[in-house]
């Protein structure tokens, strides 16, 4: 490795923690900000990670309630839900030339972020990965793969490139695209029709496309409609294939959270769909329908 980089990790959970554990086993130094708790935990044992892709190993780390100094990048990597509540942890001025790194679902967080933080050090990723925290420290890292794709319309490119170049480093695929809107559309509208659908029916991705393929159709219709009509490309049949392609057992992030009594992303995920539909006249009524049966059912 050329260069040693030094990058915080606000979240060290599923994500969070795999690509913490990931940078650190690699020669970086990691800081992961979490609870006190989770801190002392992090701080004492490290992160073990249990992965198919990555074998099984212990990396250590270091861990704050609280960023305390300059570093190459911060790793955004909690949900939306305990968002303005973690940001808490990342104080603007000690951030230094950081990039900021958000790695959550949906569209809106970016517009958020920048108005935080300097606007062109806030690079939007996009990430592609099945990672679940067992417990503090612990990742199981379930999916054959770990993708990152980065973006950031004001972000220098040479700063882009060598974050990506860091996160490759580390066993990450990691590329950045050209237009950062495309690239959060991309997993938005994949996303948004999986979420809400296993979500709504508590089925894995298999049953759903077996049982509801009417709804999955007009879902991933109604998506890639919001989604060019906000100037990003979108091909349905694209991803009903992959859909189709997805092992029968994958379980969305959100349906996890709703059997774990956890609060969803529905606002994220389903809620800016529809506002986004609103502000470009497109009609999403499945999406609709569904976004109020989740919410009817307390979610």
């Amino acid at each position: 490795m050329a260069t040693k980089n030094t990058v915080a990790v606000l979240g060290p959970g599923g994500t969070g923690g795999l690509l913490a554990a990931l940078l650190s086993r690699s020669g970086h130094r990691v800081i992961c900000l979490a609870r006190d708790e989770t801190a002392e935990t992090l701080r004492s044992t490290g992160i073990q990670v249990r992965s198919g892709q990555f074998g099984d190993f212990t990396a250590p780390v270091e861990a704050d309630t609280e960023l305390r100094e300059p570093v190459d990048a911060c790793l955004i990597a909690v949900k939306h839900t305990t968002l303005d509540a973690a940001l808490t942890r990342v104080p603007p001025a000690a951030l230094g030339d950081a990039l900021v790194v958000p790695l959550l679902n949906g569209v809106e967080h970016p517009a958020a972020l920048r108005g935080r933080y300097r606007p062109d050090r806030v690079a939007p990723a996009v990430i592609r990965v099945e990672s679940t925290r067992l417990a503090p420290g612990v990742i199981q890292h379930g999916s054959p793969f770990t993708e990152i794709d980065l973006a950031g319309d004001t972000v220098p490119r040479p700063r882009l490139d060598q974050l990506a170049a860091l996160l490759t480093s580390a066993g990450v695929t990691a590329r950045v695209r050209e237009d950062e809107t495309a690239a959060l559309w991309a997993k938005m509208a994949f996303l948004a029709p999986f979420a809400l659908l296993t979500t709504r029916y508590g089925l894995p991705l298999g049953e759903v496309r077996a049982r509801h393929r009417t709804e999955l159709e007009s879902l991933v219709a109604e998506a890639a409609a919001v989604s060019r009509a906000c100037g990003a490309p979108a091909d349905p049949d694209q991803a009903l294939a992959r859909y189709d392609a997805f092992p029968p057992g994958a379980r969305s992030s959100m349906q996890r959270d709703a059997e774990a009594g956890r609060p969803l992303e529905l606002d994220a995920i389903g809620g800016a769909l529809l506002r986004a539909a609103g502000r470009h006249g497109v009609p999403v009524p499945v999406t609709t329908r569904l976004l109020d049966e989740l919410r009817a059912a307390g979610h």
